[in-house]
C-alpha cells in the first residue's frame, strides 16, 4: 500500500536518505535513480521538490545552515555568559565538523564547485551576521570591544575562520597552532581589544574542540 506524506514531511524524508547515501557512497556515486529506489517514490514526486541531485545538495547545505543559525542564535542571545565567551562559542559553533558536513564541503571545495561555495558561505554570512553583531555590540557598551562597523569586522572575521578551519586538518600541529592564533590576534586588531584577550578565552575553548 502507497503510503501518502505531506509535502514537508516527503521532502524532509528526501533529504534525509540523500544525506545517508552521500555520506555512504560517496556524492559523486549516488544517483537520483538510488535515492528514488531506497524511499520507494516516483521520480515526478522528487522532481516535485527538487529539480535535480545539486538542488538535494542545496537543501542539504540549507539545513545545516539553518541548524548553524540555531546555535549562534541561541548563544548570542544568552547574556548571561560573559561576552568573550559568547564570541568564542558562537565562532566555534560555525564549524561544520559532521559527517554530513564533511561531505558537503568535501563537494563544495571542487573546482567545478566555486559558485556553490561562494553561494554558501554568504548564506551563512547572512544568517548568522546580525547574532555576532549583537554579540559586539554588547562587548563595545562594556568598554571591551570598540568599532564603527561592527558588521563588516563580522564579515571579515568569519570568512577568514571558514577559509582557515575549514582546512586546519591537513595542516601539522604547530602551522594549525600558528594559524588559530593569528585568526585570534587579527580579530582583537579589527575590534580594537587588549592585546591577548580573545586570545585567553579563546584558545582552550578551541583544544577542548579539537579532542
Amino acid at each position: 500500500m502507497r503510503i501518502v506524506k505531506d509535502g514537508k514531511e516527503r521532502r524532509k524524508e528526501i533529504l534525509d536518505v540523500s544525506e545517508r547515501l552521500f555520506c555512504l557512497n560517496g556524492y559523486d556515486c549516488t544517483s537520483t535513480n538510488d535515492i528514488l529506489a531506497e524511499i520507494g517514490i516516483a521520480r515526478g514526486t522528487l522532481y516535485y521538490h527538487f529539480r535535480s541531485k545539486e538542488d538535494i545538495l542545496d537543501g542539504i547545505i540549507e539545513r545545516i545552515i539553518a541548524d548553524i543559525r540555531i546555535k549562534v542564535a541561541a548563544i548570542a542571545e544568552n547574556a548571561d555568559k560573559p561576552v568573550l565567551e559568547r564570541f568564542t562559542q558562537a565562532v566555534l559553533s560555525t564549524r561544520v565538523d559532521t559527517e554530513v558536513g564533511d561531505m558537503v564541503l568535501e563537494q563544495v571545495h571542487k573546482p567545478q564547485n566555486a559558485l556553490m561555495h561562494q553561494k554558501m558561505e554568504q548564506r551563512l554570512l547572512d544568517a548568522i551576521t546580525p547574532y555576532f553583531v549583537r554579540i559586539i555590540k554588547d562587548g563595545i557598551a562594556q568598554g571591551i570591544m570598540f568599532s564603527d562597523y561592527p558588521e563588516e569586522v563580522v564579515a571579515m572575521a568569519l570568512s577568514y575562520a571558514h577559509t582557515t578551519f575549514d582546512a586546519l586538518i591537513d595542516y601539522p600541529e604547530t602551522v594549525r597552532l600558528y594559524k588559530v592564533q593569528a585568526f585570534i590576534r587579527n580579530t582583537e586588531l579589527m575590534l580594537q581589544m587588549a592585546p591577548g584577550s580573545l586570545l585567553e578565552a579563546m584558545m582552550p575553548m578551541f583544544y577542548r574542540e579539537q579532542k
